[in-house]
């Protein structure tokens, strides 16, 4: 298959909400073979092929089996779904696929082919000119691919130019094409800019146009859209299954989230502990779930018409019955770009929170919802001190607080702890988890070193880590583990407000479920208020009492949870709720259905 095909062009509406391209596939790479008619090989059959893989990792206790005998194929064309909880080996298994053999690990047997030649077999060289053309790669965390000094554009760029990608109409013309197409607003613009000035979801954007870029044959993608808002997990998933359809590009999609790999996979495989329990195709898999493990997983899934399993849902909005703890009014923030003098201009209407004004009672929880770059993460940054405002005041039971957490008394800082959506930057990788946990146990309280230790220990519990968890260090976590510590250190400070920017999307579904649990028995123990952050409505509806829908920085809807979300008053709303992934939904319906608009 050679040539352009026909683009879409999308009306009105803007480029935030534009039809899905089609990819055309190079003509210089040869047309796959076809898979039906006529007498194939097993290597022309399944464009990757694991068989009896086994993988060992070395820790303080020495080596641990973390993939255990896994065997499964991906066809032509096929998109495969991996799903389990945190440390059950599916990243392993992703990265194993390109070839790549993390560290102090070891392979303990089996094989990986990739168009039938072994991965394990092939020299350095020709993996390296492999991965990123003929095997694209999207990480769980984008800043871990994304160079921090070095625009998102020309590292787009930097992937053709490396692979020898022909590109007819220009390199910069193609990384506009490129970024366009993943959903970013304004791509040329967007191409000019450093990883840090866009959002968690527009930094994951980036990190799937790169993947995408050459036009693999095989995509693998780990977590591709925990970050990203339903909106554009939406336009990513129809991106992802019209890329599949139109050039017959092969996927592993590895996902704890069973309702995005229900909407894009033909088939699912389950994993538990390293082991490989249950692969049916999709349809089998959410409808007959033959293992016990498989049942638990579906189980828990937050669904927006009913709560999850054990999960009773959010207790209803108080009226005036308690006082309020947290106050803003008239809240405006804004982000300049500094000259080469260190001085820069604010355009008109540059304010990435424009005005916002809202009030949360003590004891309940108040969340925010909105596409990324909506200003979410602006606002827990400037309730937490870490953003200065450009006007506004935010009181803290009835207290103005300083715009600065370096301004504030430290039992102000005590009583306000955030946590952020990305463990990876918000842990130090140098120090172990007792030594991070201790941290804010040492700044804020009196307990001598044997109180500390036990106090450890019953955080690492309360968060189902095994306390066994103290010695290691975060790289030797997995990504949802690394949250969960992230978590536990904001309770170390026994906090009265805490701020949750997008803290269960890292975490696989069981584990989302035993959070939410744990964050309402405290709410009812010791009273916390929270200020919840999150693209998951369905988690927001059973947890939140109240609701802000974010757009651009202003609210276009604040209120009740549950009459926000059953009856929404705004057009936006009705998209946020049209966009959230359903189970049910068949492989092809993220390709062929439209996109409402408002």
């Amino acid at each position: 298959m050679a040539g352009a095909c026909a683009r879409h062009r999308h009306g009105g509406a803007g480029d935030r909400h534009q039809p899905v391209r089609r990819w055309p596939l190079p003509a210089d790479r040869p047309s796959r073979p076809a898979q039906r008619g006529g007498e194939v090989t097993a290597s022309q059959q399944f464009v990757a092929q694991v068989k009896n893989l086994s993988v060992d990792y070395h820790g303080d206790r020495g080596w641990s089996r973390a993939v255990d005998g896994v065997s499964f194929e991906i066809a032509n064309g096929e998109a495969l779904g991996l799903a389990g909880e945190s440390g059950s080996g599916k990243t392993t298994v992703a990265y194993s696929l390109m070839g790549e053999r993390r560290g102090a690990s070891s392979v303990g047997g089996g094989q990986v082919l990739f168009r039938g030649r072994d991965i394990f077999a092939m020299p350095e060289r020709e993996l390296t000119t492999i991965r990123g053309r003929s095997i694209g790669f999207v990480p769980q965390n984008p800043m871990a691919s994304l160079t921090p000094s070095m625009k998102v554009g020309h590292q787009i760029g930097e992937m053709l130019t490396f692979h020898s990608v022909p590109v007819p109409q220009g390199t910069q013309a193609r990384v506009a094409e490129l970024l366009d197409s993943v959903g970013i607003p304004q791509p040329a613009k967007a191409a000019r800019r450093y990883p840090h000035e866009l959002s968690g979801g527009q930094q994951q954007r980036v990190a799937i146009a790169m993947a995408l870029a050459c036009r693999p044959d095989l995509v693998v993608l780990d977590e591709p859209t925990t970050g990203l808002d339903v909106t554009t997990q939406k336009r990513i998933l129809q991106l992802l299954a019209e890329l599949k359809r139109e050039t017959g590009v092969s996927m592993l999609y590895v996902s704890h989230d069973l309702a995005s790999l229900a909407q894009l996979c033909e088939r699912v495989a389950v994993m538990q502990k390293g082991r490989l329990v249950e692969a049916a195709d999709t349809a089998s898999l959410f409808e007959r779930p033959q293992h016990d493990y498989t049942r638990k997983l579906i189980a828990a899934i937050p669904r927006i018409d009913r709560p999850p399993a054990g999960h009773p849902g959010a207790t209803p909005a108080g009226e005036d019955e308690a006082p309020n703890l947290l106050e803003i009014e008239n809240l405006r923030v804004s982000y300049a770009r500094r000259g080469l003098l260190g001085f820069g201009k604010l355009p008109a209407g540059a304010d990435t929170v424009k005005g916002v004004s809202f009030s949360v009672q003590r004891g309940q929880t108040f969340a925010l919802i909105g596409e990324s770059g909506s200003g979410k993460s602006s606002i827990a940054r400037a309730v937490a001190g870490l953003a200065r405002p450009r006007l506004g005041t935010i009181r803290f039971a009835g207290t103005p607080l300083a715009a600065l957490a370096r301004q504030r008394p430290l039992h102000l800082r005590q009583k306000i702890q955030i946590i952020f959506q990305n463990p990876d930057s918000s842990l130090n990788p140098r120090k172990t988890v007792r030594s991070i946990l201790s941290r804010p146990l040492g700044m804020f309280g009196r307990l001598d070193a044997a109180g500390r230790e036990a106090r450890v220990a019953e955080l690492l519990q309360a968060v189902r880590l095994d306390p066994a968890y103290a010695d290691r260090r975060p790289h030797q976590l997995s990504g949802g583990e690394r949250q969960r510590v992230a978590i536990a250190r904001a309770l170390a400070a026994d906090p009265e407000l805490i701020i949750c920017d997008e803290i269960l999307s890292a975490l696989d579904v069981s584990v989302q479920a035993s959070i939410l649990q744990l964050l309402e028995t405290l709410q009812r123990e010791r009273g916390l208020t929270y200020l919840f952050i999150s693209h998951d409505l369905a988690v927001v509806r059973w947890f939140a009492q109240q609701i802000g829908v974010l757009s651009r920085g202003a609210f276009c809807e604040i209120g009740d949870t549950e009459t926000t979300l059953s009856a929404p008053s705004s057009p936006y709303t009705m998209q946020l709720l049209d966009a959230v992934p359903r189970i049910g939904a068949s492989p092809a319906a993220a390709a062929s259905e439209p996109e409402r608009r408002p």
